[in-house]
């Protein structure tokens, strides 16, 4: 994958990062960390494994000289899509691995840890810094992830648990106004000598028509609004594929809104209770921010739109959705070899979010970070944001 780097990657840096992703789990129970529910959430334990195989598998047997991997089944234990790397456990087989034990993995990155601050100890090249350098992109990618899978994995029992690790989401105080962005061509994509993902480049011009875009998230109790004048019924204010999807899958609300004692509430990682009004709605898919589009008389904007008016609102609550598909950029280069798998295969069939969210790393909020969900993903933090 194609980065940019301006430093050397510091041991302290590292290790704090990694740090990070044990913090989040601190206050999991063994039993937490192995369950799967569903496909597309991977127990927490596999996360902390993953990550770490990650270091060993494309730094330390590639470049420290003598070094012996953890476990030789580790490579296929816990790579994720590389298909360079070679054969995997399934995707929705993640969760029926009790062995290697919590205890085993957490030796697993304490082993690896003590061998990548050795390897930091010593003078090493750009190239691998670089290498290092998307390691911890993509360990704090997963650190995001973890917080997703423990409140699907959390929110979809009895007893509603809650996690020691901060998540709030604010309310947004200032009045809804609309920002006018008048007619022109933009420049879009990554510039400068920091670090990006490949799906940011190259930089390229695009032509707007005038818009308007609100400075505030939708917020729960508009949202409410729209499911009690009969959102989830009216078939015209969705697309066919998500009209057919709500239907399957008798989505009435936005997930983890539950219908007790005549009232929506809601689940965050705080435990259940009533539904904050002035806070954004989040866990929303895309048909359901389409759909509410719509009922409103309004759109989303596209991801260019949202890219060249966002200097002018304050974004990093929620992931908000556009309607862009994720598509190369012109000019855009995916490396060759295996971290060219990283973003670019994935551009088909997704569509674009951007900002940042309450549980994104702060290394991560920068106006021309792409990320892409299937639209019909909804455990993720995202909400909506409208244009007129």
């Amino acid at each position: 994958m194609e980065t940019i780097t301006t430093k050397t990657i510091t041991k302290s840096e590292f290790l704090e990062t990694r740090q990070t992703t044990q913090d989040i789990c601190q206050s999991l129970n063994p039993e937490d960390t192995s369950i799967q529910p569903v496909e597309f959430v991977s127990p927490p334990k596999w996360h902390l494994a993953h990550t770490t195989w990650f270091f060993e598998q494309f730094v330390l047997t590639t470049y420290m000289k003598g070094y012996e991997v953890f476990h030789p089944d580790y490579t296929y234990y816990f790579n994720s899509y590389y298909n360079n790397v070679g054969e995997r456990v399934m995707r929705s087989s993640r969760g029926l691995m009790t062995r290697p034990t919590l205890n085993e993995v957490l030796d697993y990155r304490a082993y690896v840890d003590m061998h990548m601050a050795k390897f930091l100890s010593e003078d090493i090249s750009v190239e691998i810094s670089d290498v290092i350098g998307i390691g911890l992109q993509h360990e704090q990618q997963h650190q995001e992830l973890l917080i997703y899978d423990i409140k699907y994995i959390f929110g979809h029992q009895p007893s509603f648990p809650t996690l020691d690790y901060p998540i709030q989401l604010q309310k947004e105080k200032h009045s809804r106004d609309f920002i006018s962005i008048p007619e022109g061509v933009y420049e879009i994509g990554h510039e400068g000598d920091n670090f990006c993902f490949d799906n940011e480049l190259g930089r390229h011009n695009v032509y707007l028509h005038e818009y308007e875009i609100s400075n505030k998230l939708i917020t729960n109790g508009e949202y409410l609004e729209f499911i009690n004048d009969g959102g989830y019924k009216d078939f015209n204010l969705w697309h066919a594929e998500g009209w057919d999807y709500i239907k399957n899958k008798e989505v009435l609300a936005p997930m983890y809104w539950h219908y007790k004692d005549k009232r929506w509430k809601f689940y965050t990682l705080n435990g259940f209770g009533e539904i904050e009004l002035d806070l954004p709605v989040t866990h929303i898919s895309f048909y359901e921010a389409f759909a509410f589009a719509q009922w409103k008389g309004m759109r989303l904007p596209t991801e260019f739109e949202w890219e060249v008016a966002s200097p002018q609102f304050n974004y990093g609550q929620l992931w908000e959705w556009t309607n862009s598909a994720y598509l190369p950029y012109p000019n855009y280069t995916k490396v060759d070899g295996v971290l060219g798998e990283y973003n670019g295969k994935f551009m088909v069939n997704q569509m674009v979010l951007r900002g940042h969210s309450v549980a994104t790393s702060k290394n991560h909020s920068r106006p021309t970070y792409r990320n892409f969900f299937h639209s019909e993903m909804r455990w993720l933090f995202s909400g909506i944001r409208l244009v007129k």
